[in-house]
């Protein structure tokens, strides 16, 4: 009997039919068959947070579809995704299907790229579910269920904002990172400062060259004012200068990692000015394969989710490979470079982002490619090519101008820097912005032959006011490396993350950057002020790290949902109190530009239950849980109900019912 193989994407499953031939059934799942419920919370808090699962509508088909292929074979293989996601997925396909699975083989084929290769090593060494995995993705599940289900009424009940207001647990951070970035820059007052540069050359019709003011004796000079500047000048007036030290060294710079999910999104967004969302859905397409004359339905580069630079020993030596064939033996390296995670708690298991065969040049495949898939893929080829390539390597003058009059030093002392590029290195096939300059050194592109001792002749002064310079705003891509950085969020998660935070009109884009509303701000203060230590930059990390540790079976998740639940509900409770008895807030007008209109389609999340009328308050107590009662209309009138629905499912002459969906 043939195997079935199952996939996520019809995509994917065209390149496996290709890759595994006649013994084999592939099919696609069109992704998650299973979720929980989309107008109940779904999760019982009195019997350790079990989850209710239903099928998704649009699954009915497919599933139907599968049972009926599993009929026929005797090994079903779960090939989707290779992380949590993907693991989940496999396991509520098997979860949906179990009378159909009884008796069979039911095991998990994972690969990182879709290749002839990876496809048939993965089939011919399948493996168990790992159960492990679904469970981490199961508690993050039910952890955003949990906040998005039982916050957000409260935030309808003490915000009068536009439908779709939401907490989140990850996004709200990501939403407070970015209010707090924008009153750090409202808040900041630039102060003045000056530099003051030397243009000067050897006598004679030498080149000229800068040197800027770096020491004035044993301290750093502080010209604060246009006064302080033109004091050194006059001070200067008539002075003789000489070259006091010249020290030559060379220095290196060395090649990129290649891509993570953060890095490729942060470098889409500087160099094609694309969204996080977009990359990740061209990506997608580069992963799952496009068709190429001669070859079929081809994978173009790695798995596209991933916190890992590692790579392959087969594929850096490929890489090698190409490199010598392009450039030569001397743009290579000893050894291949081996590049280490600087990602709290990355998946070591994954590889970095890069093509699946570094000899695919892009010019060869570029007619295959749309547009965009082609600048991605390029984007991609020489990121990786240029990390197993040498550093680029620079010569470095140094130059310390001394000061004198009449024989006597005077304080002042300059400094000059010239930096020539003596072997380009990985520049061949990746430019790079320039380092950020020494802000103590005047930069030069060169420096004329100097030599200790040489006087110089000082042919002008030049004083430049400054001022210091807030931090930058957030763009999508520097708001992913922050939530990266603090251990907030997961390459599956950023894009989708920043995503939300423009559909639910907390955000706004001006001039690439993002720019958090009135609304958005509202939102911040309120949670932050009702449940502060929920939306807390530690906290929220530190969940992240509990469920790495489900993930690698050091935590029960119904424990770390236990240890996220005890502060909520407290929090809730008070909450729920406070906003009972207190106006609703009216969110004041966006500062500086005018809104814009929410990118994307109006907000659907999974985790944020249906608005309903506000509540009144009633002034009582709900005698089950103590929360405050609340006069709602629902589908069938109105009724007194507590406002810690769903959590507490009280009304008033109905022991133990529950209101209708609309009145939550």
């Amino acid at each position: 009997m043939p195997t079935l193989v199952i996939v996520e994407s019809p995509t994917k499953a065209k390149a496996l039919r290709q890759y595994l031939g006649g013994d084999y059934v592939v099919r696609a799942s069109l992704g998650h068959v299973r979720d929980l419920p989309a107008r109940q919370l779904g999760v019982d808090l009195d019997s350790g947070f079990k989850p209710t699962y239903h099928l998704i509508p649009r699954a009915r088909k497919t599933l139907a579809e599968l049972r009926a292929a599993m009929a026929n074979c005797a090994t079903v293989l779960l090939a989707t995704d290779p992380d949590r996601e993907g693991e989940a997925i496999a396991w509520h396909i098997a979860q949906a299907c179990r009378q159909e699975l009884k008796g069979k083989r039911v095991l998990r084929a994972r690969f990182h790229e879709i290749t002839p290769e990876a496809v048939r090593a993965a089939v011919a060494a399948p493996t168990p579910l790992d159960l492990r995995l679904v469970d981490a993705q199961q508690a993050r599940r039910v952890l955003d269920r949990l906040v998005g289900y039982q916050v957000s009424p409260v935030l309808w009940r003490g915000i009068a904002g536009p439908a779709g207001l939401s907490a989140g647990r990850v996004q709200s951070v990501a939403l407070r990172l970015v209010v707090e970035r924008d009153r750090a820059i409202e808040a900041f007052t630039p102060e003045e400062y000056w530099t003051l540069d030397a243009e000067l050359a050897r006598p004679g019709d030498a080149p000229h060259f800068l040197a800027r003011l770096y020491r004035l004796g044993e301290k750093k000079p502080e010209l604060k004012t246009e006064a302080d500047a033109q004091a050194v000048i006059e001070a200067l007036a008539g002075a003789d200068w000489r070259v006091g030290d010249v020290a030559r060294t060379q220095r290196q710079r060395r090649p990129f990692p290649p891509y993570i999910t953060s890095s490729l999104q942060r470098d889409a967004s500087a160099r094609l000015h694309w969204p996080a969302k977009k990359v990740m859905a061209v990506a997608q397409e580069l992963y799952e394969g496009v068709p190429l004359p001669g070859e079929g339905q081809t994978g173009l580069i790695t798995y596209m989710r991933t916190d890992s630079p590692q790579v392959a020993p087969q594929a850096r030596q490929e890489a090698r490979q190409v490199i010598e064939q392009l450039f030569g033996a001397e743009a290579l390296p000893e050894k291949p470079p081996i590049y280490a995670s600087k990602v709290k708690n990355a998946q070591e298991a994954h590889e970095a982002i890069r093509p699946t065969r570094p000899d695919r040049l892009p010019k060869n495949i570029r007619a295959a490619l749309t547009p965009d898939q082609d600048r991605l893929y390029t984007l991609i080829w020489r990121r990786f090519i240029a990390s197993q390539m040498k550093p680029a390597v620079y010569a470095v003058t140094t130059v310390t101008v001394l000061t004198a009059r009449d024989g006597k030093p005077l304080p002042y002392v300059f400094r000059a820097v010239g930096r020539e590029l003596l072997d380009p290195g990985f520049l061949r096939v990746y430019d790079v912005a320039d380092e950020p300059a020494d802000d103590e050194a005047a930069q030069n592109e060169a420096l004329p032959p100097l030599t200790k001792g040489d006087d110089l002749i000082c042919h002008r002064l030049i004083p430049a006011q400054h001022f210091t310079k807030p931090p930058p705003y957030f763009t999508d891509a520097a708001l992913i490396q922050e939530l990266e950085r603090l251990g907030i969020g997961r390459p599956s998660t950023f894009a989708s993350i920043v995503d939300t935070l423009y559909q639910r009109q907390y955000v706004t884009k001006v001039e690439r950057t993002l720019r958090s509303t009135g609304l958005g701000r509202a939102v911040c203060d309120f949670l932050v002020g009702h449940f502060p230590a929920i939306f807390e930059v530690g906290f929220t990390a530190r969940m992240e790290d509990r469920l790495d540790e489900i993930a690698a079976g050091e935590a029960q998740w119904t424990a770390v949902m236990a240890e996220m639940w005890a502060p909520l509900s407290d929090l809730l409770a008070q909450a729920e109190s406070a906003v009972a008895a207190a106006p609703r807030i009216q969110p004041p007008a966006s500062p500086g530009a005018a809104e814009t209109k929410p990118r994307g389609r109006p907000d659907k999340s999974r985790d944020t239950p249906r608005r309903a009328a506000a509540a009144e308050p009633t002034g009582e107590a709900c005698p089950k849980c103590g929360r405050p009662l609340v006069r709602r209309t629902g589908k069938f009138g109105p009724f007194v109900g507590c406002s810690g629905f769903p959590a507490c499912r009280y009304i008033a002459g109905k022991s133990g019912a529950a209101p209708p969906p609309e009145a939550g």
